[in-house]
């Protein structure tokens, strides 16, 4: 008795990617690679700014209600 679902084995590229879903997953691949690099120049060359505001109170006790 077989059934109406689909199986992954009926699937055209199950074991492979080809055409245009391989093209697509590239692209998404390469995408990320390019936005990972832009962040990690944007870090290294606006990271180093020490634009922290120094506190001096120090909060001993929080009133609870």
């Amino acid at each position: 008795m077989k059934s109406d679902e689909p199986n992954l084995e009926d699937l055209e590229d199950y074991n492979t990617l080809k055409g245009e879903k391989k093209r697509i997953v590239w692209t998404v691949i390469l995408i990320g690679l390019i936005i990972g690099a832009l962040y990690v120049a944007a870090k290294s060359y606006y990271g180093d700014s020490n634009d922290s505001i120094p506190v001096q109170d120090v909060i001993t006790k929080v009133p609870l209600k």
